[in-house]
Order: C-alpha cells, then structure tokens, then sequence
C-alpha cells in the first residue's frame, strides 16, 4: 500500500499541535516501512490520510473518492475545542461544526487521538467506523539532557535557585492563558514561561492585551521557540502546568510525560482513562487549588509521579502508532 499524507496550510499550522502530529505520522509510517507521499498531486497512492480542513482538503477528499482512493481523516479538530479560540469562533462553532460533519461523513474511516474525542465525533451522528490513537510521542527527542537544559537556563538567563513553572499552547482561552497568568500573580516567587505563539490579529483584544502588557512581570511570553531551548525547558523546569479547559489529546502533555517532568493539568474528560490522579499526574478544577498544588509541587511536598508518567507516554510513542496506523489501513483496503 502507499499513503498520501495530506496537510493543508502547513507552514500556517506547524507551531500546533496538529503540525507536529503530521511530523509524528511521518515517523511512524517510517517505522513500520509504509511508503507515503506529501505530494497533493500524488497519484499513484491507495489512501488519502488528510489531518486538514480548508477548502482545498475538502478538494483533495472529492478527488480521492472519484478516483476511487480509500480516505482516513484524522478527526484533530470538533465543535468543542474551536470555541474560546479565535476572534468570532464561538459565534461560528455551530457552522464549524456542520462543515467537520460534511468534511468527516465523506470519509471511509475516521482516526481520532483520544476515545474521549470518539465520544464527541459520536455525539455528532456520523455512522462511519471511528478508531481512537493517539497522536504519539518520539521518545528519544524528550530524553532530559544537561547540554538542553542549560541551553534553556541560560537563554532566560535564570538564576540556579528559581523555580520555573512553563506551559506550551496556542494564545487561546480555552488553552487556560487567562487562569496562567493569574495564578502567577497569586505566586510571584515563582517564574511562569508560556511558549507559544498565535498571529494577535486573530485573537480576542483582551488575550492580545494580557500578552502584549497586562501580565505581571514574573510572566515570559517568548513566543514559539523550537529545538534545544523548549526541550530543556520540558526536563529543566520544575512544573509543566497546562490549564486548558478543552483538548482532543493535548501533544504538549505527552512532551512534558516524556521528560519526566512533574505534571498539572485541569482535571477535564479527555484524560479519562490515560491520566490518573496522583498515579501519573496531578489535576485540578480550579485557580485556588491550581495555586496551592503548584506550590506544593513546586516546594517537593508531593510524591513524585514522574518515572509513572514516562511509562504512560513509553505506551504512547511513536513505534506503538506505527502498527495501529497500519492495521487501519489494512482493514480500509479489505474492506469493500
């Protein structure tokens, strides 16, 4: 069988987590010895798996089936995690929403990261086959490593003793960019980093302002930085806090697991059944006890659950998705 890999507006979504989940698919098909393409103009291929949902995905999915291609869409995005995003999306998630079930009914197979999003895309009415797998994580690259980690220190131009609390999203207020920012001014003997970037002209006045000026100055927004510096800063700081009140997976989270880092999240259904409550994370429900369990993390008074959240992201890497991936798309083929 061969593959083409489709991802519409590549350069635009890159700094998502869906750009990396294209990165991560390349890997695993790599791995298990799949030939693919991200030619769009491809034509000697037996599956469409398209990530994307422009115009021109809709265009690539109507090509596939008059060619009679078998087409998988990779289901990242629902109705849910577009609100409290972009300027207008709550207004727009209901049309939002009709056009996914347009794009995603035109499919053969549906793959989506967690059974958490299976149970939305469900909700939805579509009566095609969906397969829950996660979007994966490469191991290797997460590994903590002093060189990275002094990288990261010495770009922040940190003090030995500081205590570094960061997160990685998109400047969304579903990502929990508002709760971030107001807990660091509830604890400002601690430093909170939030990588990321989003274009401003895009967003709600209020994000914009929090980002540009209205954010205490124990606050670091440096923007979307790659390569050794936020690979330290995952093994280096000492909490990866990440409060987003809506996810499909949550990539980043998977990059904090895999190196071993301490972790806090907001206790919502998409973790249900991966992320267990003082087993391989920590979670809460709201500002007061984000603040206190941040500290206590922080300060050394809570077990560490470190070495458990590294083996919850050894059952997802990278090699584990290959196969799944594979037997997907054998049973697409043999299916008539």
């Amino acid at each position: 069988m061969k593959v083409l890999l489709y991802f519409e507006g590549e350069k635009l979504l890159a700094k998502s987590g869906i750009g990396r989940a294209l990165a991560h698919q390349q890997r695993a098909l790599t791995d298990v010895g799949i030939p693919f393409t991200l030619d769009r103009h491809a034509e000697d291929y037996d599956i469409l798996h398209i990530n994307t949902y422009g115009i021109n995905s809709l265009h690539m999915v109507n090509k596939a089936k008059r060619q009679g291609k078998k087409v998988i869409y990779h289901a990242h995005s629902t109705e849910e995690d577009f609100r409290n995003s972009f300027i207008g999306s709550n207004q727009l998630s209901p049309l939002y929403k009709k056009y996914l079930i347009n794009l995603y009914e035109r499919a053969d197979q549906l793959i989506t990261p967690t059974p958490y999003s299976k149970e939305l895309l469900e909700s939805y009415g579509l009566n095609l086959p969906i397969k829950a797998i996660s979007n994966g994580i490469d191991l290797a690259k997460y590994q903590p490593k002093a060189e990275k980690e002094q990288a990261f220190r010495d770009y922040f131009q940190l003090d030995p003793n500081q205590k570094v609390i960061i997160s990685v999203g998109l400047f969304f207020e579903r990502k929990g960019i508002l709760d971030f920012v107001e807990i660091a001014k509830q604890l400002p003997e601690y430093t909170f980093i939030w990588f990321g970037h989003t274009p401003m002209m895009t967003i709600p006045k209020k994000i914009r302002d929090l980002v540009n000026e209205n954010h205490p100055a124990n606050v670091l927004f440096p923007g979307y930085i790659k390569g050794d510096i936020i690979e330290g800063a995952y093994s280096a700081a000492d909490l990866f806090f990440f409060p987003s009140y809506e996810e499909t997976e949550g990539i980043v989270v998977l990059e904090a697991l895999a190196s071993r880092q301490h972790i806090l999240v907001r206790d919502i259904p998409v973790y249900k059944g991966w992320l267990k409550e003082n087993e391989n994370a920590y979670m809460a429900k709201d500002n007061n006890h984000f603040a206190a369990k941040i500290k206590a993390i922080v300060e050394g008074e809570m077990p560490d659950l470190t070495e458990a959240g590294y083996r919850t992201a050894q059952s997802k890497s990278i090699d584990a998705i290959g196969k799944e991936l594979q037997t997907v798309y054998q049973q697409v083929l043999t299916k008539k």
